[in-house]
């Protein structure tokens, strides 16, 4: 165990805090674990974070302790953006996640690997796509931008817009909250939908029981995670 400690000061007064040394999981502890289990975990750690109330680790210890392999709990799929700390939403440390980013959080062959690695190989109980409030992705895709290759990477949600335009009679520009959180909610429904659909071996993996495909929207002005 570490003797590193941590100082703080509050109210003009150092605070000394002694970090919580975690294991990291191993692959028999992996093993025991539900994909109902890691999402209940999930939930806690996100309730943790939005209470303040982060678990203080020694990342050292955990980074030495890793070295020799990993048996991350499960596999996140996150926006690019940077406001979103994914470890530390979930309240998770070294060894705890797999963490994808793009912005828009959609799938391609690159990330379905990955995520394919992840829990085929690797052992991850959940694959969480995970969108959040106020995306720029979703906002940009909702403008036609076009702009370099992001003209091609929002081409992943311009299906999600046009299908929810066409039934939609309130504004559908990115100044529309509303609209902007329906095409963030359907965007992650569609790359769920992809998962699934790309992916016949996490397809099969769910349908055994082995995984869940999950969603969850981020909130920017809560750091809660509003799991769907």
């Amino acid at each position: 165990m570490s003797d590193s400690k941590l100082t703080l000061q509050y109210n003009g007064k150092n605070i000394v805090i002694k970090p919580l040394v975690e294991k990291v999981l191993t692959a028999e502890e992996q093993s025991k674990l539900t994909p109902d289990s890691v999402i209940n975990s999930l939930k806690e750690g996100n309730d943790r974070f939005v209470s303040n109330d982060l678990t203080a680790r020694d990342h050292t210890v955990q980074i030495r302790k890793s070295t020799n392999g990993q048996y991350p709990k499960a596999v996140i799929l996150s926006c690019l953006d940077s406001r979103i700390p994914v470890e530390d939403v979930f309240d998770k440390g070294i060894g705890d996640l797999f963490v994808a980013r793009v912005a828009g959080n959609f799938v391609n062959e690159d990330i379905l690997g990955s995520m394919e690695f992840g829990c085929k190989v690797a052992g991850s109980k959940v694959i969480l796509v995970l969108g959040h409030e106020h995306c720029g992705a979703v906002k940009a895709a909702i403008d036609d931008v076009k702009l370099g290759n992001i003209t091609a990477m929002l081409t992943k949600i311009r299906p999600v817009v046009e299908k929810l335009s066409a039934d939609y009679d309130g504004d559908k520009t990115s100044s529309n909250e509303k609209f902007v959180h329906m095409v963030c909610e359907h965007n992650i429904i569609k790359t769920i939908n992809d998962i699934r659909e790309k992916s016949p071996i996490l397809k099969e993996m769910e349908e055994d029981g082995e995984i869940k495909i999950i969603g969850g929207v981020y909130d920017m002005d809560t750091g809660k995670v509003d799991f769907m």
